[in-house]
């Protein structure tokens, strides 16, 4: 092979290996996101009425977490700022909950959270997620 007829490869894209493991990484996420929005709707529905506005806000956002985490497995680099949406809302929730003390629902949704960011961020290393920002792309699946 020559030069002028060798394949042209894209080194910014991901292994093919790196892409699988980064994929089930946000699968894991949008799964266990999942469960607790599960878990959150049975806390709604036992929920005192002093309580049921902030247990269904917290359960719509669990919702949307678990969809954002799968779309970012199904289309890692098709979601331009996804990736860092999802990243810098879950990192300020780890904040937040280290911030406020001893709050028992506080400490532990911020370690929960820290394994998260912590998932998702190496998902986004892995999918190379900040390649959604390229204008264009040959391959958008690879």
């Amino acid at each position: 092979m020559t030069a002028a007829t060798a394949p042209r490869i894209d080194i910014a894209s991901p292994t093919h290996r790196a892409d699988l493991v980064g994929r089930g990484l946000a699968a894991l996420a949008s799964l266990a996101t999942g469960v607790a929005f599960v878990n959150g709707v049975l806390m709604t529905l036992n929920a005192n009425d002093d309580r049921l506005f902030i247990e269904g806000w917290r359960v719509s956002s669990f919702g949307i977490f678990a969809a954002l985490f799968a779309l970012l497995a199904v289309r890692p680099r098709q979601a331009a700022g996804v990736w860092e949406i999802v990243l810098v809302g879950k990192a300020a929730l780890v904040v937040f909950g280290a911030l406020i003390g001893d709050v028992p629902e506080a400490r532990v949704s911020a370690i929960i959270d820290f394994g998260l960011v912590a998932v998702v961020a190496a998902a986004y290393v892995l999918c190379r997620g900040w390649l959604a920002w390229r204008r264009a792309t040959t391959n958008p699946t690879r």
